[in-house]
């Protein structure tokens, strides 16, 4: 579980909340017409921006990649690799054979060096697993990103109906208030959709995708390594430019040890 990023979304959403209520109710805040607008607007302007096939699983992959921590760190890769590399020059690839690991790529990996088949098909596999995830990625970052940016634009539509609808009332001065606050509430709406829920989901994708492709490079590069039969160690020195130097500094304490 991501923990940091529920925590961001209901701390932010909390934040806002705490703010209406302080001097009033939150049923001031509360209109579901214009609720509707910009919901209901917002998502025919995503329907037309994309496919509905292309919505829908990008709202899976943010769900299953923003709010659950399933990436292997480079740390942990390296050594798995490394203790392959050690079994392959000690038995050979048959000896991955029984060997499973949680990181699904890595394992596809295996499966297809235990299969027989050449570096140049395992390598071509691999990188078109790499780049079909990254597609993947892309497209639910430009569907919350599409979300962001259509949002705030409907709260004003939304905004621009309820001004049109107070100015037919203006011969009732004590009407003007109450309907301008409900006029302003759609731009409310339409960017707290933008500012607390699709932008940051959009970053936090591109972040993951950013970690899954480098993740996914590190295991390319170290099964081609095993598949020649280099020496664990000398692998583990060519991955350790997937790390950080503090990272690095406690691979090269291990290896000694």
């Amino acid at each position: 579980m991501d923990i940091l990023t529920l925590v961001g979304l209901l701390a932010g959403t909390m934040i806002v909340i705490l703010a209406m209520v302080a001097d009033t109710s939150a049923m001031t805040f509360v209109n579901l017409p214009g609720l509707a607008i910009v919901l209901g607007g917002t998502f025919a302007v995503t329907l037309i921006k994309f496919r509905m096939a292309s919505v829908v699983s990008s709202f899976k992959l943010a769900m299953k990649a923003t709010f659950t921590d399933h990436l292997a760190r480079p740390v942990e890769l390296i050594r798995e690799t490394a203790t392959l590399g050690r079994i392959v020059r000690k038995e050979g690839l048959l000896g991955l054979e029984n060997h499973e690991t949680e990181d699904e790529f890595l394992q596809k990996a295996i499966n297809l060096c235990v299969d027989g088949h050449p570096p140049e098909t395992v390598e071509d596999a691999l990188l078109q697993e790499s780049e079909q995830t990254a597609e993947r990625y892309d497209m639910a970052e430009r569907v919350f990103r599409g979300i962001g940016e259509s949002a705030p634009a409907i709260g004003m539509l939304g905004t621009l109906v309820g001004l049109v609808q107070m100015l037919k009332t203006l011969d009732d001065p004590s009407t003007i208030g109450p309907a301008m606050a409900i006029a302003l509430l759609t731009t409310l709406y339409g960017s707290f959709i933008a500012q607390l829920i699709a932008l940051p989901l959009a970053e936090k994708l591109q972040l993951k995708a950013e970690d899954d492709a480098r993740n996914q490079m590190l295991i390319i590069t170290s099964i081609k390594s095993i598949m020649r039969g280099e020496n664990p160690r000398v692998m583990t020195e060519i991955l350790s430019s997937y790390v950080t130097p503090e990272q690095r500094t406690k691979l090269d304490e291990q290896q000694e040890a």
